[in-house]
């Protein structure tokens, strides 16, 4: 998050520290930072899980913030990467039981994901992010499948509507320069809109290189590597 932000843009893709091992944004500062920055809503979007959102809701609300509440999660045996935001209550008991089901047939090794027609079937209520890179559609875009990556928006744009947004991130990497065109060129194509998204992990730029030994840590890497 960067104070030079725009008031006018609401950051949609955020990982406070309830993203265990990954996000460094504890809910108080994300919300103080938040209304400093005269920024009317904010989203939560830790991965696979809601640890954070009462908190967050008060703090927010008690600061004028409107808090959006969502998740990270992770759909099929690729684990892409998709955004779910909470737009109902329906959608939040929704979002609330595909997390509970993405932990319940885990294998406790991995990662907790979710199969396609669990998303399908409680849709109702969410706005999808497509996920960046990390999404389906930019994995596909990545891997030069192109086709895949139109089967992909077709697939989200059915399950969701016009609560499905292509996402777009620029933090200036190889990857997403590679796909930014591609995936705009979808969105026309298909009548998808874009939105745009910073994934947060920390609240500052000068908090970088603490979040980068947390990440190490949790990946048991050096940070050397």
């Amino acid at each position: 998050m960067s104070e030079q932000s725009s008031p006018s843009f609401i950051h949609l893709h955020v990982h406070s520290a309830y993203s265990l091992a990954e996000g460094a944004i504890p809910v108080k500062t994300l919300v103080k930072k938040t209304a400093l920055m005269g920024m009317p809503a904010i989203a939560i979007t830790d991965s696979s899980n809601l640890f954070g959102a009462m908190e967050f809701s008060l703090e927010a609300s008690k600061a004028g913030v409107q808090p959006i509440i969502g998740a990270r999660i992770l759909v099929g045996d690729d684990e892409h990467q998709l955004v779910l935001l909470v737009q109902s209550e329906q959608g939040y008991l929704n979002l609330c039981e595909l997390l509970t089901q993405s932990y319940v047939t885990s294998d406790g090794m991995s990662k907790p994901k979710l199969p396609w027609d669990d998303l399908r079937k409680n849709a109702e209520g969410l706005i999808c992010l497509s996920g960046a890179v990390k999404g389906p559609i930019g994995q596909a875009l990545l891997a030069k499948q192109n086709d895949l990556a139109n089967q992909y928006a077709k697939d989200l744009k059915d399950i969701f509507g016009d609560r499905f947004y292509i996402e777009l991130q620029r933090h200036h990497t190889i990857d997403e320069e590679a796909i930014e065109g591609a995936l705009i060129d979808i969105a026309y194509a298909q009548n998808i809109p874009l939105v745009a998204t910073n994934d947060c992990y920390f609240p500052s730029p000068d908090f970088y290189q603490a979040h980068d030994a947390l990440m190490c840590i949790a990946e048991g890497r050096y940070v050397s590597e």
